[in-house]
């Protein structure tokens, strides 16, 4: 938004000044010879002042105008029905790019540069862009493919090695994914082109949720599937279709183990809210109807210890008969 707003101020300036100094020299013709006059000899090549005013002129005018017609072409793609998010951020970028290397070429036009002058800065450009920049042109397509496939969209749930949130915005460089921390993660583009990506808004924005429970073996486990159903039912967040439902998982050490299957649509406003309201639910409805859950119990015996009684007795020599009887 600065530059914006400071380009038409320094275009408007630079005009004034021009029609100042033409006011005073008696006409634009002496300005232009006086610019024209005042140069240096670079080389083979002459560089006036003229030549500089007219280069940073036409540069802030095609910055202007690229910036306003940008702006325009942005604001008409946002406002097109017919495309959905992804596609717009898609054709937003590629009308960046367009734009961009419109002026660009236009400026080279005008200002009456020679292409020829930059083949020679080419082997260096390419050298440049297979070092330094691979990184960043390798960002910037992984962001054009993952928007041309659509496989990852602005408000769309992910999660990502340990970051989970949702997309706020594809840039250039990386994917925006806010946290329901309110910390924003900056992946870059090929880190999501190449690792694994939840997606939990892909296909359908319904997600189902597993909530585990147990209750004690002396329960009735019927009455304990009932109403953990009922206080999922009641929740606000909770579909009503796919309706929950509430199996036995297994027969642990310490009770009888249940895994309630409910289903949300809405998964960026986070899951754990979602999990404590209905185990608040469960355990209200349990309290009232006496299902109790299990606490875990050890036994502990104590026996004496056993000690060894050892008997010990002298051996008992053999009759020797005397030789000399």
């Amino acid at each position: 938004m600065l530059g914006v707003r400071s380009g038409p101020g320094i275009l408007i300036a630079t005009t004034a000044l021009f029609i100042v100094l033409a006011s005073r020299l008696g006409g634009l013709a002496p300005l232009i010879e006086g610019l024209d006059g005042a140069s240096i000899g670079i080389g083979a090549r002459r560089i006036s002042l003229l030549d500089i005013v007219k280069t940073v002129g036409l540069s802030l005018l095609l910055f202007v105008a690229a910036r306003a017609l940008l702006r325009w072409v942005l604001g008409w793609i946002g406002q097109v029905s017919l495309l959905d998010a992804a596609q717009r951020v898609l054709f937003q970028k590629l009308a960046q790019i367009a734009v961009v290397t419109v002026a660009i070429f236009l400026g080279i036009d005008l200002l009456g540069i020679d292409l020829t002058a930059l083949a020679v800065f080419s082997g260096a450009f390419g050298l440049a862009v297979g070092f330094g920049l691979q990184k960043t042109l390798g960002n910037l397509i992984a962001g054009l493919i993952l928007l041309l496939d659509r496989s990852i969209k602005p408000g769309d749930v992910i999660a990502v090695g340990d970051t989970f949130g949702w997309v706020n915005k594809i840039g250039v460089r990386a994917v925006s994914v806010l946290t329901r921390d309110g910390k924003e993660h900056l992946i870059p583009n090929e880190l999501l082109m190449t690792e694994q990506v939840e997606n939990w808004s892909f296909s359908s924005r319904d997600v189902r949720v597993h909530v585990g429970f147990r209750v004690s073996f002396d329960c009735d486990l019927r009455l304990a599937q009932r109403l953990a159903v009922e206080a999922a039912s009641i929740s606000p967040r909770v579909l009503k279709e796919p309706a929950p439902v509430c199996w036995i998982k297994a027969f642990g050490d310490n009770g009888v183990e249940f895994d309630l299957r409910i289903w949300i649509d809405s998964p960026e406003s986070g899951v754990g809210n979602v999990t404590s309201d209905v185990f608040f639910r469960i355990w209200d409805l349990f309290k009232e109807h006496g299902v109790t859950m299990p606490v875990p119990q050890r036994d502990l015996r104590f026996r004496k210890p056993l000690v060894a009684q050892v008997t010990t007795s002298e051996p008992q020599q053999a009759d020797v008969p005397d030789p000399t009887q």
